[in-house]
C-alpha cells in the first residue's frame, strides 16, 4: 500500500466538518482512502459539498446534523455514523465554538453553552464511539483544542477553560485506553485562516491577515486547514503508534516565542552578558 493511501478502507467520523479545519480534515482522510461521516450543526452547505467531493474520489460519505448542546443528539450522531460506515476507526473531535467577553460580564447561560458544546458533547460522543471501538479492535481519537489552552488571552476565560479541559481529558483518556488498543491525542492549532474570521473580525481581509502573520508568527505565515489536517492524519496513523495522551501544538512558533521579545526578525541591540561572557 502506498503511503498516500494509508487509510484505505478506514472509517472516519469528523465533527464540525462543514467549514475550516474540520472540512479540511475530512477531505484529507478521503484523499488517503478513508470513508467519512461529516457532522455539521447549522448550515449543511459546506459538509454536503465536501461529501460530494469525497464521493467523486470513489469513497463513501454522509452528512449528519446534530446539535452539540444536546447529549441525546450527540449519541445519535455516533450511532448514525457507525451504522453508515459500518464502524469507526478514527474519531476527530473538531467541533467547537469560540467566545470572548470580559470575565465579569459572562453569564451562566453563556458559560453553559460554551462548555456544553466544546467539552461536554465531545466527552459523551467519545464515550459512545469508544464503546464501539473496544468491541472492534481499537482505533484512534484526535481532539482539537487550541493554544488558548496553554496561553492566556484577555476576554477568553470560558473558551480557554474548555480548551484546557480538552487537554486534560486527552491526557487522562489516552492513559486509560492505550492498553486497550485506542490511542488518544490532541492538536492545539494557533492562528489558522478559516472562513469564520470574515464574520468575527471587522474589516478582515485575507491580504491583511497574511501581512499580520508575516509580522507576528515566527514562521512568517498563518496556518491553513491542510496543516492541521496532515497532523490529524499522522496522529491517527500507524506512524504515530507510540504517541499517547499528547497535545501537539501547531502554531508556526507562536507559543515558542517569548512574549517579551518585541521583534524576533532583527538582531537585538541589547547585549546580555556584558562583562562576564567572553565575546559579547
Amino acid at each position: 500500500m502506498s503511503d498516500q493511501r494509508r487509510f484505505e478502507g478506514k472509517k472516519v467520523l469528523v465533527t464540525g466538518s462543514g467549514t475550516g479545519i474540520g472540512r479540511g480534515i475530512a477531505l484529507e482522510f478521503a484523499r488517503e482512502g478513508a470513508d467519512v461521516a461529516l457532522h455539521y450543526a447549522h448550515s449543511d452547505a459546506g459538509a454536503k459539498s465536501a461529501a460530494e467531493e469525497i464521493v467523486a474520489m470513489g469513497r463513501k460519505a454522509t452528512v449528519i446534523k446534530a446539535s452539540f448542546e444536546d447529549v441525546d443528539e450527540v449519541v445519535r450522531l455516533g450511532a448514525e455514523a457507525i451504522a453508515f460506515l459500518g464502524g469507526i476507526d478514527c474519531l476527530v473531535n473538531n467541533s467547537g465554538i469560540t467566545f470572548n467577553k470580559p470575565f465579569v460580564k459572562i453569564t451562566p447561560e453563556q458559560y453553559d453553552t460554551v462548555f456544553n458544546v466544546n467539552i461536554r458533547a465531545q466527552f459523551f460522543l467519545t464515550q459512545h464511539v469508544v464503546q464501539h471501538m473496544l468491541n472492534n479492535g481499537g482505533g484512534a481519537i484526535v481532539n482539537l483544542t487550541s493554544i488558548h489552552g496553554v496561553q492566556g488571552a484577555p476576554e477568553h476565560a470560558v473558551y480557554a477553560a474548555t480548551k484546557g479541559a480538552i487537554i486534560a481529558f486527552t491526557r487522562t483518556l489516552g492513559v486509560e485506553l492505550a492498553h486497550k488498543g485506542i490511542r488518544v491525542n490532541a492538536i492545539a492549532p494557533g492562528w489558522v485562516m478559516v472562513e469564520n474570521h470574515r464574520k468575527i473580525f471587522p474589516g478582515y481581509t485575507d491580504e491583511g491577515a497574511l501581512e499580520g502573520a508575516r509580522n507576528s508568527v515566527p514562521l512568517g505565515r498563518p496556518g491553513f486547514p491542510k496543516d492541521i489536517a496532515r497532523l490529524a492524519l499522522f496522529l491517527c496513523s500507524e506512524d504515530a503508534e507510540y504517541i499517547v495522551g499528547q497535545t501537539i501544538i501547531a502554531d508556526g512558533g507562536t507559543t515558542a516565542l517569548m512574549s517579551l521579545i518585541s521583534d524576533f526578525r532583527n538582531e537585538s541591540s541589547a547585549r546580555c552578558g556584558l562583562g562576564y561572557v567572553a565575546g559579547v
